[in-house]
């Protein structure tokens, strides 16, 4: 009777030792899956401030051709091309 009452004893304390695993594999998952979400938060906001800054470097570079800068004219005159036809379409609409 002994050797099974070891045996319970043995396997009791095995079945504690991987409850107590899971218990810290949970937590651990738990922890991983917040940085994970915080990863991604960050991520999501780095990105749109790529977009931003990518934003006011193209109004940069238009500003700049404005002002006489021999650099990006080409773009800057085609973006004001393409802003007149869009006025013009507008008042085109507004008259009919």
């Amino acid at each position: 009777m002994s050797e099974i009452a070891a045996i319970i004893d043995t396997l009791e304390g095995r079945i504690e030792k991987l409850f107590s695993r899971i218990d810290h594999l949970e937590k651990k998952s738990t922890s991983l899956q917040m940085q994970l979400d915080d990863s991604a938060r960050v991520i999501r906001d780095q990105t749109n401030e790529i977009e931003t800054l990518q934003s006011q470097y193209e109004t940069l570079k238009i500003a700049s051709s404005l002002l006489g800068s021999e650099d990006n004219k080409r773009e800057t005159k085609l973006k004001i091309n393409s802003l007149i036809r869009e006025i013009d379409y507008c008042i085109a609409q507004l008259a009919d």
